[in-house]
């Protein structure tokens, strides 16, 4: 099973996120799921995480659900070649890497805009 990327698909910095990763994704490693979408649903009644945690960034890999910055970094390592080098960022106590994921969060809409519909990048 491919690793899962579980996104905001009316956000303009996530749906750029997307096909950020879509594009360097050499190894076909990745799948795109739209939060908003009945797949997106599903995967997140199977998370279990708690309700205020699943309106981020959730990456499914093996086995494991990350979200917020760690999964931003974690999509990073994944995706290989240098971009695994942003990895390092790990090293960040979660809490300060999450206090600037949140400033950006709360603010995408109004900076990057929202789209009308939900997007899905092409396979």
């Amino acid at each position: 099973m491919a690793d899962i990327i579980i996104y905001d698909g009316q956000c303009n910095l996530c749906c750029g996120a997307a096909k950020f990763v879509r594009k360097h994704d050499r190894k076909e490693r990745f799948s795109f799921v739209p939060r908003d979408s009945e797949t997106g649903e599903n995967l997140l009644k199977l998370s279990a995480l708690p309700e205020k945690d699943r309106n981020t960034l959730i990456y499914y890999s093996s086995d494991q659900f990350f979200i917020r910055s760690s999964a931003v970094l974690h999509i990073f390592k994944d995706m290989g070649s240098a971009w695994k080098l942003f990895y390092g960022f790990i090293i960040i106590p979660v809490f300060i890497r999450d206090f600037l994921y949140i400033l950006v969060a709360r603010t995408r809409y109004y900076i990057f805009g929202k789209r009308g519909g939900c997007y899905i990048p092409a396979e």
